[in-house]
């Protein structure tokens, strides 16, 4: 690579201003039954569960709704970084709807009476929820969540599939699953391990599916910062997201998706791996225009991804 006193941008095209709010493709304006999709500033998207008359508890349709939302942001170039949160005062999510899935899945009342056969829907019905919910991790954008309020069972799930953690001083939180008689089977007990430092205690809230609330998630590293409500927490959410959105996105996607192999892999495999990713990624226009924006003293403006 040139030195930066070699550095040119005559070839350099000129990227969108970021003063200007992007526009939405039509995927993302559409109007989601069960979330709030918006815009608040450039390049930032903000996702809320919606339905709280039911404190935010997942029904079916809701995972898949889920998966399509953030498989679409992840590959608009109109967006950046996205915050997620849930909708109303009282809950973030409570978790699954127990009421609802009573009535479906494994407990469907027409599911196969053979134990094999039914077994196999069972597990293919897991792996389709799992692949819903881990739509968040995969997504190619930071995701800043917050937490507030009732924050149960798929809550939990959901905010370790998330990049950033955040939380309103009222948030309860709980591995509820012990509780109405099963494992955790969508992510916590695979992501919160390797989420907080201590085993002792991830077994301890797990077994006990007893409630914590946001001092605690603070203390063992579960959440980042603990904001006094949750329209500070959002605020603070949009905050980082804009920040985030500002910075070179090669950069930024590249950083999470070296960080999240790094966390699954060993660190000479993940030395391999970031040397293969940015063998292209480093040739790309945003670093000339970083390092120059240092030398200038100027705020650098990038293409879309």
């Amino acid at each position: 690579m040139n030195s930066t006193s070699n550095l040119k941008i005559s070839n350099l095209k000129s990227p969108p201003n970021p003063s200007h709010k992007p526009q939405l493709t039509m995927a993302i304006q559409s109007n989601y039954e069960y979330f709030l999709v918006t815009t608040p500033q450039p390049f930032v998207a903000h996702v809320q569960i919606n339905r709280p008359s039911k404190l935010n508890s997942f029904i079916e349709p809701m995972w898949h709704e889920c998966k399509l939302i953030f498989d679409t942001l992840s590959h608009s170039p109109d967006i950046r970084a996205i915050v997620l949160s849930g909708a109303g005062d009282r809950a973030f999510t409570a978790g699954l709807d127990v009421q609802a899935a009573g009535t479906s899945g494994a407990f469907a009342p027409d599911r196969p009476q053979d134990v094999a056969r039914n077994s196999q829907g069972i597990r293919r019905h897991i792996n389709e929820f799992q692949a819903c919910v881990g739509s968040v991790e995969r997504c190619e954008k930071p995701v800043v969540c917050v937490l507030h309020g009732f924050s149960y069972g798929l809550a939990i799930d959901m905010s370790t599939c998330a990049d950033i953690r955040l939380c309103a001083q009222d948030t309860k939180f709980s591995v509820k699953e012990v509780d109405i008689g099963i494992a955790a089977d969508v992510g916590t007990l695979a992501r919160l391990p390797k989420v907080v430092g201590s085993i002792s205690w991830v077994k301890d809230v797990c077994l006990s599916a007893r409630v914590f609330g946001a001092d605690e998630a603070y203390r063992v590293g579960f959440v980042s910062q603990v904001l006094e409500t949750k329209a500070k927490a959002v605020e603070t959410a949009l905050k980082i997201a804009e920040s985030l959105a500002s910075k070179s996105p090669v950069a930024v996607q590249g950083t999470k998706e070296l960080l999240n192999h790094a966390r699954d892999n060993s660190v000479a495999d993940n030395l391999r791996y970031t040397s293969v990713w940015n063998m292209s990624m480093i040739q790309a226009s945003d670093t000339e225009r970083a390092l120059l924006s240092g030398i200038k003293k100027t705020r650098p403006t990038f293409e879309k991804l």
